[in-house]
């Protein structure tokens, strides 16, 4: 191919999909939402650090001091089965 020469569409993307690996990542996505969603109507926030989550109440204070939470110690502390 020359150069200035476009490629075809079809040559464009050299990335190799993983579909096991994008359905996991989804399925985290879609948890966290959930989530999200859930400590919202609970009048918290759900907040994602280096060190893991955090639930944050209205007066701006995380829940518990804990800012290390896994997305299952969340869904706990929500109440209810995690969907």
């Amino acid at each position: 191919m020359n150069p200035g020469q476009k490629q075809p569409r079809w040559a464009r993307s050299r990335e190799i999909f993983d579909p096991a690996a994008a359905n996991a990542e989804r399925t985290v996505t879609l948890r966290r939402n959930d989530l999200r969603r859930r400590a919202r109507a609970q009048g918290l926030e759900l907040r994602h650090s280096d060190y893991g989550y955090s639930l944050i109440d209205g007066g701006r204070q995380r829940v518990d001091g804990r800012n290390d939470l896994t997305l299952e110690e969340v869904a706990k502390r929500l109440g209810g089965a995690a969907r």
